[in-house]
């Protein structure tokens, strides 16, 4: 590195020797136009970049510098020389005095004032600040007044190739697609030099790959990253560390360089198909397996990963393809054998599948390379299993009419023992399917009978069980279910279809026109939707005078009116019996009573009222009634607070404390006994008991009971009241209502 800087301090110095020779025959060749202004010194080593860049040279100036760069990371033991200020006014008595100021000014740069040579006295560097402004002016030594107006120039930093290329953004991590085409761009590399991009090759920067050969190449001017090998295989190896390097000066001997590192991972393709690990996978399944329990796993391996590694399976033929089915584990991408329909050891001891494993996701880029599929062999042995006995049908329904006797057959089930050993079998009826017990069965045979008589109105189904299980053996047993009808027979008589009563007006008139009612019957027997009702008046009013029955032949009968008008007051209600008869085996009758109401009706027949509350005495009491008691509370309320009015006027006590007794007091009234009724008008215990009431007694009501004929003649309501002032004296009050 210091063998650079010297050669560079070399060169530097001898082009500024040669730039100075140009500049002082230019001076010469310029004549005496310059000599002749005294004021203005010629120039010995001047120059001054304009905005431009161009370089400018100045004819007529008082400053002289002799150098304008420095060369960062000096370390000789002298400080630098950067240049040397003289001016036209100077004739070197050492009366001039040249300050200097600016950025570094008496810090990293210092000047002679009396020779004007400037000298950097610190180590620049030029990536810390590139470039300082300063000011240079002469002034009187003695007076410090300025004798020329101050100057500004630049002093430059002269780079040097002092920092190595550096790497900010490693180290990389990149991602490239299995078997890619050589020269597949991966990743794209950067480094920077910190040195002058403008200034000789210290930042020219060259890339080269260190550690990654042959599986990749970069770039000697971009740093782009390639695939230098065909077929790389992610399956074989996924990662690669590759280090790159990146050197300046154009690559060149001496040059500064730099590293990182680059992760390079092989992404996944479906470049692999499916395989299976055997060619042949046995398994074995129990008979007493039921379907959709597991019987075994295989796994076809595809080394590709996520979608790429999928596998489906399916059977492509066997003759397990109806018993058994595949499904597939999605976590595990096992192939899953489950039972589809059960097995029997008796019947078929093994069956044979072949399995297709396949990928559903298949790339077109490597679809020459298939097929991606692979196909075995699965071998299924049927295992023997103490099974429970198996009924000849899946159910049975049998039929039994009711009303049969106990002990009626109903009907057989039939099971037997399915294994080698054929064991007998034993029957029975769990109690829960008959909680009533209609019905027992043998439990040797099956046979089924009735325990008592059926009713099929009260049920028309039983629905039981039957279950067997082998005699001696795991006690492992076989339920069927066993439906029993009970048929029917006729014996339920038919009745009304409703209970409604007839309505039929006082006036009414005779005749067939008057039809007031048409009857109906209905029968509990299943049957009763295909018989016919026959109905007639029953014998015993066969000949009335009231009212006639039709038979309409429809099972229907319509009720005729035979009189001329019906009083409410001699009849209000008629019942008449209806005898209705069925065409059941055998034939079955009943006697239903129809009750005609008559009402009261208006002109147009209008019924009015049908009730007969207007001919009963109400047991309550009338609004009348209710007004004559409170208007009885008033006035006693009144003679109460006159007579109190008038014992204070008097000055007697209210209370005298003789003992006396009440039934002594006599109280008349015009009315005419009512016996025992009248007994029950008020308590007498409580006028014979004067301490138990002090003040007024309650009141007691009482409601005469009809005593005439008239039926509209009724007895009011009367109210007894009784008030005693004192232990001597009481007053019995009693009021009628007319």
């Amino acid at each position: 590195m210091w063998e650079e800087l010297r050669l560079q301090v070399f060169f530097l110095c001898l082009g500024a020797a040669l730039w100075s020779a140009a500049a002082a025959a230019t001076h010469r060749g310029s004549g005496p136009r310059e000599r002749g202004h005294r004021r203005h010194l010629s120039l010995h080593r001047h120059r001054e970049r304009g905005k431009e860049g161009q370089v400018l040279h100045r004819s007529k100036r008082g400053w002289v510098w002799n150098q304008f760069f420095v060369i960062e990371e000096y370390t000789g033991p002298d400080p630098v020389l950067v240049g040397r200020l003289h001016s036209d006014v100077d004739s070197g008595d050492g009366n001039i005095k040249y300050i200097l100021s600016g950025e570094g000014a008496g810090t990293i740069f210092v000047i002679d004032d009396k020779t004007g040579n400037i000298h950097a006295t610190k180590t620049l560097d030029r990536e810390e600040q590139a470039q300082y402004t300063l000011t240079a002016q002469a002034v009187a030594r003695d007076t410090n007044k300025p004798l020329e107006p101050p100057s500004e120039f630049i002093v430059k930093v002269q780079d040097i190739n002092d920092n190595p290329p550096e790497f900010l953004h490693g180290p990389y991590y990149a991602r490239v697609a299995e078997m890619s085409n050589v020269g597949t761009s991966v990743i794209k590399v950067t480094a920077t030099d910190a040195d002058d991009p403008t200034y000789g090759n210290s930042a020219r920067l060259v890339y080269s790959i260190l550690q990654g050969q042959p599986y990749f190449s970069v770039e000697p001017q971009t740093g782009i990253i390639r695939t230098a090998l065909p077929n790389m295989d992610r399956e074989a190896r996924q990662e690669y560390d590759v280090v790159i390097q990146a050197k300046d000066m154009g690559g060149h001997m001496g040059g500064l360089s730099g590293t990182t590192q680059v992760k390079i991972t092989l992404t996944d393709v479906n470049d692999n198909p499916p395989k299976f690990a055997q060619g042949v996978y046995a398994m074995a399944v129990s008979e007493d397996k039921v379907p959709g329990e597991e019987v075994g796993r295989l796994k076809a391996r595809d080394p590709d990963l996520a979608e790429n590694g999928l596998v489906d399976y399916r059977i492509l033929e066997g003759d397990g393809m109806n018993f058994f089915e595949i499904t597939k584990d999605s976590e595990t991408q096992e192939a899953v054998v489950k039972l589809k329909k059960p097995v029997d050891f008796e019947t078929k001891r093994s069956y044979t599948l072949k399995v297709e494993a396949s990928n559903p996701h298949v790339d077109p880029r490597f679809a020459t390379w298939g097929p991606y599929k692979d196909t075995t062999i699965v071998k299924i042995s049927v295992e023997d299993a103490d099974e429970p006995p198996t009924f000849m049908a899946p159910s049975y329904n049998f039929e039994v009419e009711e009303n049969a006797p106990a002990g009626t057959l109903v009907g057989r089930v039939h099971a037997k023992d399915t294994d080698i050993m054929n064991n007998p079998v034993r029957y029975m009826i769990p109690r829960y399917t008959d909680l009533e017990e209609f019905f027992t069965i043998n439990t040797e045979d099956g046979i089924i009978k009735t325990t008592r008589p059926l009713d099929r109105e009260a049920q028309s189904w039983h629905n039981i069980s039957v279950s067997a299980a082998e005699i001696g053996g795991h006690h492992q047993d076989a339920k069927v279910r066993v439906n029993i009808k009970v048929k029917d027979v006729n014996d339920n008589a038919p009745e009304f279809a409703t209970q409604n009563e007839v309505l039929v007006c006082e006036n009414v008139s005779p005749g067939k026109v008057n039809l007031i009612e048409t009857v109906s019957a209905t029968d509990k027997d299943e049957m009763a939707h295909r018989q016919h009702f026959h109905f007639r008046l029953a014998p015993e009013v066969a000949n009335n005078h009231s009212f006639s029955l039709k038979d309409n032949r429809d099972s229907t009968a319509s009720i005729f009116v035979i009189r001329k008008g019906f009083s409410r007051l001699s009849q209000d209600v008629y019942h008449l019996p209806i005898e209705i008869n069925d065409n059941g085996v055998p034939p079955l009758s009943s006697t239903n009573t129809l009750i005609i109401r008559v009402c009261s009706c208006d002109s147009k027949d209008t019924i009015l009222s049908c009730n007969v509350e207007p001919f009963i005495l109400s047991a309550g009491l009338s609004t009348g009634a209710l007004i004559a008691i409170l208007a009885c509370i008033v006035i006693l309320l009144a003679i109460v607070v006159l007579f109190v009015a008038l014992r204070r006027q008097k000055k007697e006590p209210l209370i005298v404390f003789e003992e006396e007794d009440i039934r002594e007091n006599i109280i008349t009234y015009d009315d005419e006994g009512g016996g025992e009724e009248d007994t029950e008008a008020f308590d007498i215990a409580t006028l014979q008991n004067p301490d138990g009431a002090n003040g007024f007694l309650p009141l007691i009501w009482s409601e005469r009971q009809q005593i005439k004929t008239s039926v509209t003649s009724v007895a009011p309501p009367y109210c007894l009241w009784r008030y005693c002032p004192n232990r001597s004296s009481c007053f019995l009050f009693v009021f009628t209502y007319i």
